[in-house]
């Protein structure tokens, strides 16, 4: 097995059991929020919205420091870092006595993690340019197996030993995570030369990556992808609560419709990256965006948890193809040895998203209802697919719609 398909291998399992250990916590967060309470007399939805928001949005400020670093210093100490100082976070998450608090754990928790990006960096990094989109997709597939099986796992055992014993679990598996990076991922980054590269200079290197048109406008799909997911996020467990408002396992029920979003994510991720090494990336972003706001619109008149389940499947198919195909061209479109510093933008870009859409679905749920958060859902893939035919054309006429 050539040296950089051993590295893939390792960090699919690295990706799969971090996944598992950050996606527990989903499926009771908003209710975890609810139970603590609040001096502030805001209301359960914009609580819910803050929490998610608040770690979303120091990851987008600390994540482009973290990708010039793992340029000079190698990836996986990146992809230790983020492990690592997740376990220590989540696990002080399980004593917090507040909202507040809680609100600010999830801040240095957006400040130390980053697993996605360090991973991506240093799959980028090893893998040939012409089998990105095959090496990107089965890093999803690590990744959305982790996410499809964290939240049922979370939920049941939200349900059966609480919150709080729930959070020291995660700690454990995250630890894990790092662990197995430090004693089995072996890294073929050279340090370079300090001198000839100019030391840690952020701002050269984050001009020199955003002159590129070809990586500004995929960052710009990476933006709205990431913001179209996000919307739902502190809502979906509230909205399964209305649903099934007869049901005491609210926790299970959410934990079971992302774990069915994830899995059909995981069964398209691969096929649909290595579709888009072959026919065009943009191709497979149009159709998947076109799709996804498609599906959206009838989870907003939803009567039962079934339907919403069935639906959040082909909506998470869809997504399933629109992240390994972005991740795909980021890699082909960046200098080689920036891999760092493009994926740490990335993740920025991807932090600004997940910052803002959680509070513009907290925001739908009070002007107007739960329901419409769909509906914005819905609009924010159109103008997924719409800037995949404005900008791909003009931008690289290479990925053919």
């Amino acid at each position: 097995m050539p040296s950089w398909q051993r590295t893939l291998a390792l960090m699919v399992g690295v990706q799969f059991s971090s996944a598992v250990g950050f996606a527990i916590i989903f499926p009771f967060l908003p209710l975890y929020v609810k139970q603590l309470g609040s001096t502030t007399g805001w209301s359960i939805e914009v609580l819910s919205g803050l929490v998610f928001s608040v770690q979303a949005l120091t990851m987008a400020i600390a994540s482009p420091f973290w990708g010039v670093v793992a340029d000079r210093f190698g990836r996986k100490l990146m992809v230790m870092r983020a492990t690592l100082g997740g376990a220590v976070i989540i696990l002080l998450m399980g004593f917090v006595t507040n909202v507040e608090q809680l609100v600010a754990l999830r801040a240095v928790q957006g400040f130390l993690t980053g697993v996605i990006a360090a991973s991506n960096a240093l799959v980028a990094s090893v893998a040939p340019r012409e089998r990105t989109g095959y090496a990107m997709g089965l890093l999803q597939v690590g990744l959305w197996s982790g996410v499809a099986a964290g939240p049922p796992l979370g939920g049941i055992l939200a349900d059966l030993v609480g919150f709080r014993a729930t959070f020291a679990l995660t700690a454990a598996i995250l630890l894990a995570s790092g662990v197995s990076v430090w004693l089995g991922v072996q890294d073929p980054f050279v340090r370079p030369d300090r001198v000839e590269q100019g030391g840690l200079d952020f701002l050269r290197d984050w001009a020199r990556v955003l002159s590129n048109g070809r990586l500004t406008c995929t960052l710009g799909l990476r933006f709205l992808v990431a913001t179209g997911r996000a919307t739902l996020e502190p809502l979906l467990p509230l909205f399964v609560a209305m649903l099934a408002a007869e049901s005491a396992r609210v926790a299970t029920l959410t934990g079971l419709i992302v774990g069915a979003s994830s899995a059909t994510s995981i069964a398209t991720s691969i096929y649909l990256g290595r579709l888009g090494d072959r026919i065009g990336h943009g191709r497979v972003v149009l159709w998947c965006g076109s799709v996804a706001a498609v599906g959206f619109v009838p989870q907003a008149f939803v009567t039962g948890v079934w339907q919403l389940l069935v639906l959040q499947a082909l909506t998470g198919a869809c997504v399933g193809g629109l992240i390994p195909s972005l991740s795909a061209l980021l890699a082909r479109h960046s200098r080689s040895g920036d891999e760092g510093c493009v994926y740490g933008i990335d993740n920025s870009v991807v932090s600004v998203g997940r910052t803002l859409a959680p509070l513009l679905g907290a925001f739908c749920a009070v002007w107007f209802s739960l329901r419409a958060a769909f509906i914005a859902t819905s609009l924010i893939f159109a103008a997924v697919a719409l800037m995949a035919v404005l900008t791909i054309c003009r931008t690289a006429p290479q990925e053919t719609l």
